[in-house]
């Protein structure tokens, strides 16, 4: 897609505008006389439709916005890679799309409902790094999974050591296992020293990301290469207000106290009786504590060893008699 000065320039005086008429309206009539061949703004459209960031509704009849998020790295990452004397123009067309993709982020008619779905991991990624570059005042997430590997760890320290240095608070929650794994917890380090808050919690929740609490991604209902954006106010609301209730309840992920490992580790162990007293599958159980199974078994030996036992039958048995549920307080099971 060769593109360079003159296009930026059709770009930002005449398409940018019309793109933010197209995102304000929620669309534009393919018949419209403006955009036809001979208008006044059919150059600027064709470049919207060269670049990607207007598409033809399903019955032809209209022409809609593009998240400028999907389709920025198509145009900004080639101009880069031209050499040296195209770093400046890439400059420019990055500050063009950053523009528009406030105004995108902005204006709910620009997904067409309060909900919408985007695909796709790299896209989804993109998106979520865009929402935290904006954000100026508060990011909350909550990872359920500490195996979010190396770099993904590294990409998200950065972007929330860039957002703590504007005066963004973030907050990170993350379930007890984490604590075991030695990346997270380099991570954790790095993000806390400028000023994070991260906690851990022994009961399982799903992933969700909150900025500036007006706008909340949650994972879509294909999994991991689907997300569900939200900007819903009451829908919102709510997330967080889930968040905050388990942020209350969660240990702070910043001491290495012998008291709190212990308060931590009799967490894991209640939450692994409940599993088992429900009936849970080892993979499901193990799932929900965040830890692999060969973690979960060996949580499930322990309780053998202590409750003095061989089979999970006579586990169940035992703590059945003792009328222990996974749900005393600290002082009651001692």
């Amino acid at each position: 897609m060769p593109l360079g000065p003159d296009e930026r320039i059709v770009f930002e005086e005449h398409a940018s505008p019309l793109y933010e008429e197209i995102v304000t309206s929620g669309g534009i009539e393919a018949s419209d006389a403006r955009i036809a061949e001979g208008g006044e703004l059919h150059a600027a459209f064709e470049l919207l439709v060269e670049v990607g960031l207007v598409v033809k509704s399903e019955d032809g009849a209209t022409w809609r916005a593009v998240d400028p998020a999907a389709v920025q790295a198509r145009v900004v990452a080639p101009l880069g890679q031209q050499g040296a004397e195209l770093i400046a123009e890439s400059a420019h067309w990055a500050q063009s799309f950053n523009a528009l993709s406030q105004t995108w982020r902005r204006s709910p008619s620009a997904v067409g409902a309060p909900f919408a779905e985007i695909r796709g991991l790299a896209t989804i990624n993109d998106y979520l790094a865009a929402l935290a570059s904006d954000a100026s005042d508060e990011v909350l997430t909550a990872q359920p999974q500490y195996r979010r590997g190396i770099k993904r760890l590294s990409q998200a320290g950065a972007q929330e050591i860039e957002a703590l240095k504007r005066g963004v608070r973030v907050r990170t929650l993350y379930q007890h296992a984490a604590r075991r794994g030695a990346d997270t917890r380099r991570y954790v380090a790095a993000v806390t020293a400028a000023g994070a808050e991260v906690r851990t919690l022994d009961e399982f929740f799903n992933r969700l990301l909150v900025f500036d609490r007006r706008v909340a991604v949650i994972p879509g209902h294909e999994g991991t290469d689907s997300a569900m954006v939200i900007s819903d106010k009451s829908t919102v609301a709510y997330l967080v207000d889930m968040f905050e209730r388990h942020w209350e309840r969660a240990r702070p992920f910043t001491s290495s106290e012998t008291s709190l490992m212990r308060d931590i580790a009799a967490e894991q162990r209640a939450m692994t009786i409940r599993m088992l007293l429900e009936g849970r599958a080892d993979p499901a159980g193990a799932k929900r504590l965040g830890v692999s199974p060969r973690t979960y078994a060996a949580y499930v030996a322990d309780l053998k060893s202590e409750f003095e036992v061989e089979t999970r039958f006579q586990l169940g048995y035992e703590m059945g008699k003792r009328g222990i549920s996974g749900r005393e307080t600290d002082e009651s099971s001692g």
